[in-house]
């Protein structure tokens, strides 16, 4: 299923770059980070699913490189810029192998179906 994104031609040239320079300092620190390491989070301080879904990595012996971006109070718009990037709504975003899973429900699914080892 194609994900809908607004059509690069439909943004009108004088705003371009700022739509793509839009805190890609974030971006390219997660790039960087799914590049280097086999299990990305990527989360928030306060967020309870974050912290769970750490402790059952942890708890799988599945090492994970953990990035934290603000808290209810601050950075959303950084974490706006990951969710535009990615298409994924909420916090955390799991990486494995560079490759976007999900959040926690779905991180559990995989654990539990041993599909993440």
């Amino acid at each position: 299923m194609p994900r809908h994104i607004l059509d690069e031609s439909k943004i009108h040239p004088a705003i371009q770059e700022v739509v793509a320079k839009h805190h890609q300092e974030v971006v390219k620190e997660v790039q960087a980070a799914i590049a280097k390491h086999h299990v990305v989070v990527v989360g928030m301080r306060q967020n309870p699913v974050c912290s769970s879904v750490r402790k059952s990595l942890s708890k799988a012996n599945i090492q994970h490189h953990y990035l934290e971006y603000g808290s209810y109070f601050s950075d959303w718009r950084k974490r706006n810029a990951l969710k535009l990037w990615t298409g994924w709504p909420t916090f955390p975003m799991v990486f494995v192998d560079g490759v976007l899973v999900g959040g926690g429900n779905d991180v559990k699914a995989l654990l539990s179906s041993g599909q993440l080892v």
